[in-house]
């Protein structure tokens, strides 16, 4: 899909042209900004939250990095969500999406965990979802001592993060060891065929198919091309079975590269009879609700995601397994 200028919505149009000159071009880029998001972001707190962190021994010995977000006025018996956060699987920090969490916590009181996920360029699949399991347990394992339900567990993540999200509820579906009551893959980066409509020779601001390209191979590894991608916990396109999944919820702009494969994975759900819905915006680049923000259209769709997930914490139980595997 090649986007021109004219192609945006007027809202985010301006801020698009200028952002073209930001997209990936090459594995030096996303290491830089892998490094200036950590450097600008690692240990960053919000007076709005009650802000902590634990470490978590991997099965190596070495530790991954939890952040706790919580309410100022406590939590008692209140939604647990993993938040995963975004970056093409190759950069980023969960302290980036301070602004998420604060939403979340006013929207209906919660409690989010965020791991500090193995990113791609330090090590490829399957370290970033291994490390998404682990936080998923331990979130489960100490639900009483956070003031989670443990029959409210969510998973909610942006961009790859919402690629991570889609992976991870199927692969706790698969292990039987935690019952995800709901998901939200917000324009979730699920394919590494790069070979829908949508994706193909994208021109996008942001993101566009050489940037995605790019990312899938350094996500993929060796794996990248190859007919062995392991299916559907690194890339969850290939899946073939959608049923017995949490509902979903999604949001997405017509314009970037992951419109097709986020319809089609929708689709897939509800055709497995999964309660899944997605909202599209038209003329919408990606995660235009972050960087248009004051917009009109920018505020719909933040609107829209946030009374799905009150909808969540208000309708969706999974009680979890008394017999783990």
């Amino acid at each position: 899909m090649r986007v021109s200028n004219e192609m945006m919505n007027d809202e985010v149009r301006n801020l698009g042209r200028g952002m073209r000159l930001f997209n990936f071009r090459n594995e030096t880029m996303f290491r830089g900004a892998a490094w200036l998001t950590r450097k600008v972001m690692l240990g960053r707190t919000s007076k709005l939250l009650d802000c902590s962190e634990v470490s978590v021994q991997r099965s190596d010995g070495s530790l991954l990095r939890l952040c706790v977000y919580k309410s100022l006025q406590g939590a008692q018996g209140v939604p647990g969500v993993l938040w995963i956060h975004g970056g093409g699987y190759a950069t980023g920090v969960p302290e980036m999406d301070l602004s998420y969490y604060q939403m979340l916590v006013e929207q209906h009181n919660c409690v989010i965990v965020a791991p500090d996920y193995t990113l791609s360029i330090d090590k490829p699949y399957p370290a970033a979802i291994d490390d998404c399991y682990l936080a998923l347990l331990w979130m489960k394992q100490h639900a009483d001592e956070l003031g989670v339900n443990d029959e409210q567990l969510f998973i909610i993540g942006r961009s790859a993060g919402g690629g991570l999200t889609a992976a991870l509820t199927m692969l706790a579906r698969d292990r039987g060891e935690v019952n995800v009551a709901f998901q939200m893959p917000m324009y979730p980066m699920l394919d590494d065929g790069n070979d829908s409509a949508s994706a193909q020779d994208n021109t996008a601001p942001v993101w566009d198919a050489r940037s995605n390209e790019l990312a899938w191979k350094l996500y993929l590894g060796e794996a990248y091309g190859a007919d062995r991608v392991p299916p559907p916990y690194a890339a969850p396109a290939r899946a073939d079975d959608y049923r017995n999944l949490p509902p979903t919820y999604t949001f997405v702009g017509t314009i970037e590269p992951f419109y097709d494969e986020t319809l089609q994975y929708i689709a897939d759900l509800q055709q497995a009879g999964v309660e899944a819905t997605v909202d599209t915006y038209e003329g919408c680049y990606h995660a235009f609700d972050q960087l248009c923000a004051n917009t009109e259209i920018g505020k719909l769709a933040t609107k829209r995601w946030l009374e799905q997930y009150k909808y969540a914490a208000e309708h969706y139980f999974a009680p979890q397994f008394t017999d783990e595997k």
